[in-house]
């Protein structure tokens, strides 16, 4: 990992394969990278959580049978993923 990106912090969850799909966690994956390199993401892939806090976002990674929201909230130093779950 480039010393420019975030480490990500896991509160809780996991992105393996199962339950994911492997094109499902590559996306997930690609999502978080670009997070970690402190880019701004934007629907479809993101929405802002501010119900949850500043900074919040809700991942969405569609899959063959569940679409996954994986909720992380951009700190100034780290990625940390509250949660992630399947709707």
């Amino acid at each position: 990992m480039s010393p420019k990106h975030k480490p990500l912090v896991w509160l809780h969850g996991k992105v393996k394969s199962p339950p994911f799909s492997a094109e499902a966690r590559l996306e997930a994956g690609f999502l978080l990278r670009r997070l970690q390199r402190g880019e701004m993401l934007s629907m479809p892939h993101s929405r802002p959580m501010r119900a949850i806090g500043a900074r919040c976002h809700e991942l969405r990674i569609s899959d063959v049978g569940a679409i996954w929201r994986t909720i992380c909230h951009a700190d100034a130093d780290a990625i940390v993923i509250v949660e992630l779950f399947a709707k």
